[in-house]
Order: structure tokens, then C-alpha cells, then sequence
């Protein structure tokens, strides 16, 4: 396993990032569905239904939740089309297409550092249970 990539450049002024605009985008990314939605937009418009089942394990309020908030951010577009039934597709915008580098790579680390991550839960995990049963 490889060691952790590091930056000496800083995040925002004064090495602080509560206020900055770097937050805005780890607010958006910490959001439990958005970058996995956005993954399922990768290859174009996609209606909720095949959306939901490309993902899998997401309710149909919550993708419904998600795609609306993504389209508030600017991140996604709603198109309605005049068909009988009425039919909804979901696209990302180009500012949506932006996020796809820095989901893709966070899925890469994911990968490459998951069962590490998994191993440190599970140490912790244990350390909780001793704990418990004293």
C-alpha cells in the first residue's frame, strides 16, 4: 500500500478552511448520496427509475431528495418531456460534469485504502466491545 498522497499548498488563507470555499465542496461530496448519484450521470440523462436501480439500495424519496438538491446546487438539470405519461430525466450540468475528477478519484482512494479503513473500524470496533464487557 502506498503512503498517503500530501499538499504543501493551503487550503484557504490562514490554513483554515471552516469559512472558505473548499468547505463548499466537502459539504457537497459529505452528502450521504450526492457523489454516487453523480457517478450514476456519468454517461448522460438517466429517468429516476433507471437511475435508482443503476445504484441500487436508495429509496425512490430519497434519490427524489437528492436529485432535487443537486439541481438547487446547479450540479444536475430536471428535463420534463410533454409525453403520455409525462416522462423526467436527470442530467448533470457542466458544473456537474465538473465533479466527476474528484468523485472519480475519490472512488480510486476508496479502492486502494478501503480494506485499510474497513481493518481500523473493525480494530475499533473490538477496542469499543472490551470495553463494554469490563
Amino acid at each position: 500500500m502506498s503512503e498517503p498522497a500530501t499538499t504543501s499548498r493551503p487550503l484557504a488563507p490562514e490554513g483554515f478552511i471552516a469559512d472558505c470555499r473548499a468547505r463548499l465542496g466537502f459539504d457537497l461530496l459529505a452528502r450521504t448520496w450526492t457523489a454516487v448519484v453523480i457517478f450514476g450521470l456519468r454517461e448522460g440523462p438517466r429517468r429516476p427509475g433507471e437511475l435508482r436501480e443503476a445504484i441500487g439500495g436508495i429509496s425512490p424519496k430519497v434519490l427524489n431528495d437528492t436529485l432535487r438538491r443537486l439541481e438547487d446546487d446547479g450540479l444536475v438539470e430536471r428535463r420534463r418531456y410533454a409525453a403520455a405519461p409525462p416522462r423526467v430525466e436527470y442530467a448533470l450540468t457542466p458544473l456537474g460534469e465538473t465533479l466527476l475528477g474528484p468523485v472519480e478519484a475519490l472512488g480510486a482512494w476508496s479502492v486502494e485504502y478501503g480494506d485499510a479503513v474497513v481493518e481500523a473500524q473493525e480494530r475499533a470496533e473490538e477496542r469499543a466491545e472490551r470495553g463494554r464487557d469490563r
